[in-house]
């Protein structure tokens, strides 16, 4: 009976210690998915301004008041 009791107390710290290895090593890599998502987003909001630009925009403004050239 002493021996099952030992046992299963190794068993359960073998099984606890994979889990904070495996838990660890997730939690590593979040700071480089954080880093990861930043980048998409700010690359989204920067091809989304670009996208923004009218037609006007693109040309210098005439030089007479009345908007004709």
């Amino acid at each position: 009976m002493e021996q099952q009791i030992v046992l299963a107390v190794l068993g359960v710290a073998g099984v606890v210690s994979a889990f904070l290895f495996a838990f660890k090593g997730l939690l590593d890599q979040i700071p480089d998915v954080i880093r990861s998502w930043r980048r998409v987003v700010d690359e989204a909001r920067r091809s989304h301004s670009d996208h923004g630009l009218t037609s006007d925009d693109h040309h210098p403004p005439s030089s007479s008041g009345d908007g004709t050239r």
